[in-house]
């Protein structure tokens, strides 16, 4: 899928050329108000023919590409392009993945056979047959004092710094603690906490003693979290009492109990006098063992190490286990497409319940890097003072961020100069918006746009800094990943057109099982060949396949929509407004209103009876926030006498 870009026409250049002189006057002289590098972006490339693709405004520098990790592995491996590079990546892709299992220093107690055995065919393959390991163990391979978290409180300046041996002996405890207390390999203990250090450690430590995680989402109400335990059967959940966001206490262990979850490890407030526990619960000091020395539960690569839950078309999440094959593609995304290095503070504002906060985990501590965690929301100044003062390099977003952060009028150029990436991730984005989060780096900065799912622990569609960089764009399917972009008839699109993306496999991360569905049906049934015959994967995203080599993304192919970077299926959303007493029928849809960026939810209802439009707005807006997330806001709702199916 990757190619060599054409030359683009003598204008294109040249609005290229006037674009990158405006950026080195900038940076020289003193600061302009964005409004006037936005008014000049539009004005330079008002006349953009299609076929030079979208606006280049930021490119690397020799420097920055030979010092890239990719630039670096390039040279090693003998490539000239990036083109080339991607090439091998999905040509040979037995070689690809032992070069890149080389490069990460993946841990193993015993070494491969192979890299796969594709006699079961390209849905099934066994990846590293013969293999035991636990994937933790290469989450340790830095020295003991060397920071692996810093952590940020909100309505607190002061940071805390935890080292790598810190934190290893931490997940000892409780990795011991669950074995001295009957758990076992294989049993499911769920995590329903916001990223902390605490949370880090239990994942860790559950995953090291040969345990299962079960993600779920703190925003969850007790109706999802129950849902979520009753799927994956788990035998006790990780939890907080309470935690501060926005000036809020978000009580977490009252709804545990009203989802009548099971044994609950409880970790108290930073104040008060801690909740009354139920029989059978365990304060969190209670868990923590002794003993700060472990020795990991080794075995098949192919044991779940964590289930995860994506929502589909069937209003039912798809539970998916990650195993401990998943984090490589974490680490790999993260070392080649993020470019962490070992002196990289990388900080991304999410969640243990959704897939990018076990992706953190493993992204930065296989790369040997700092993870940046902040207590609270990431919305205001305080977060931006955090991400200033830890002296974050490498800083993760969602689209829905970067508007709060630039409508909030608190993030000046330079607060964060040590900023030398952005990745975003979880909504589409948009033109202007992340020109303005570029622009906060004085353009230094690139944007990394990464598209992929839970079921591929990572992304199929992003960037590289080897590559120039458009805002609101992609310039590559990931490494080691080939995608097809078919039309409604199968057929490939053309530049300037949209179609399906679908996966052509098999690459380590996809998934090969689901708990709750039949994996075979879900993603493979029905899908049209690919161009050259192959076996095709459905994934459900519509991609715009531009000029010169880039993509846009324009939300999913199927009726999953995407709010506030949580997906969500229309169906889930419509049983919930239609429990309303005054709702007769209802459609759910998402929009994006400038036909790019992140999507809108719009509700369509028919009413049986009449009631104020502003009444109905507010009661169906409390009853998404508490029977599925207070994330979900309605932008506009529309009564009608016809739902638009």
């Amino acid at each position: 899928m990757t190619r060599d870009r054409p030359p683009r026409s003598q204008r294109g250049v040249r609005q290229d050329e006037r674009w990158a002189q405006f950026v080195a006057e900038l940076r020289e002289g003193p600061g302009r108000p964005f409004e006037e590098h936005w008014s000049y972006f539009l004005e330079n490339y008002r006349d953009r023919e299609q076929t030079d693709g979208p606006p280049i405004v930021w490119r690397p520098s020799e420097e920055q590409a030979a010092g890239a990790n990719l630039g670096r592995w390039m040279l090693q491996l003998g490539f000239a392009s990036y083109a080339e590079l991607h090439a091998w990546s999905v040509n040979d892709r037995a070689k690809f993945w032992e070069e890149v299992i080389r490069r990460l220093g993946v841990v193993f107690s015993e070494e491969p056979d192979a890299i796969v055995d594709l006699s079961n065919g390209v849905t099934a393959p066994n990846w590293l047959p013969g293999v035991e390991m636990n994937c933790v163990d290469s989450c340790f391979t830095a020295s003991p004092d060397k920071p692996a978290i810093v952590s940020g409180l909100e309505g607190s300046a002061d940071l805390e710094v935890t080292t790598y041996g810190q934190l290893e002996r931490l997940v000892n405890r409780i990795a011991n603690g669950f074995l001295e207390r009957g758990f076992r390999a294989g049993d499911r203990i769920a995590i329903y906490m916001p990223m902390t250090v605490e949370c880090v450690a239990a994942y860790l430590g559950i995953v090291r003693a040969g345990c299962v995680v079960v993600s779920i989402a703190d925003s969850f109400s007790p109706s999802e979290v129950k849902k979520r335990v009753d799927i994956s059967a788990a035998r006790a959940i990780v939890t907080v009492e309470a935690y501060e966001r926005a000036g809020k206490t978000i009580p977490l262990f009252s709804k545990v109990e009203e989802a009548g979850a099971p044994s609950a490890i409880v970790i108290p407030r930073r104040s008060g006098k801690g909740a009354e526990l139920r029989p059978g619960d365990l304060p969190w000091r209670d868990l923590l063992s002794s003993d700060d020395s472990f020795e990991s539960a080794g075995g098949d690569p192919y044991r779940a190490i964590n289930i995860l839950f994506s929502s589909g078309t069937t209003g039912a999440p798809k539970a998916i286990p990650w195993t401990h094959l998943t984090p490589i593609k974490c680490g790999m995304d993260g070392h080649f497409h993020q470019d962490i290095h070992p002196s990289d503070v990388v900080a991304w504002p999410t969640n243990i319940g959704w897939m990018m906060g076990p992706w953190l985990i493993f992204a930065t501590l296989w790369n040997d890097a700092t993870m940046a965690l902040y207590e609270g929301a990431p919305l205001g100044e305080g977060f931006t003072r955090f991400v200033r003062d830890a002296r974050v390099t490498v800083l993760g977003v969602v689209p829905s961020l970067v508007r709060a952060w630039r409508t909030g009028g608190f993030l000046r150029e330079g607060d964060w100069s040590a900023v030398r990436l952005f990745s975003s991730t979880g909504e589409p984005s948009n033109q202007e918006d992340y020109l303005w989060l570029m622009s906060r780096s004085g353009y230094r900065a690139p944007v990394i746009e990464y598209l992929g799912g839970t079921e591929i622990g990572g992304g199929h569609l992003t960037g590289t800094v080897v590559q120039t960089a458009s805002p609101a764009t992609f310039t590559t399917p990931a490494l080691g990943i080939d995608v097809a972009l078919l039309d409604e008839d199968g057929k490939p699109i053309g530049e300037g057109e949209a179609g399906e993306l679908y996966l052509i496999p098999p690459a380590i991360g996809l998934s090969q099982e689901l708990l709750n569905a039949d994996h075979e049906m879900v993603y493979y049934a029905g899908c049209p060949p690919g161009p050259n015959g192959e076996v095709l994967r459905r994934h459900g995203d519509q991609i715009a396949r531009l000029h010169q080599g880039f993509f846009k993304a324009q939300g999913r192919a199927d009726d999953t929509m995407n709010l506030g970077g949580i997906k969500v299926s229309s169906l889930e959303l419509e049983r919930v407004l239609d429990a309303h007493e005054a709702v007769y029928a209802s459609a759910a849809v998402g929009v994006q209103p400038q036909g790019e960026g992140a999507e809108k939810l719009i509700v369509y209802v028919i009413l049986s009876r009449d009631l104020e439009r502003g009444q109905l707005v507010a009661e169906l807006s409390s009853m998404l926030a508490k029977n599925l997330n207070p994330l979900f806001k309605i932008h506009d709702l529309v009564v009608t006498e016809q739902l638009p199916r």
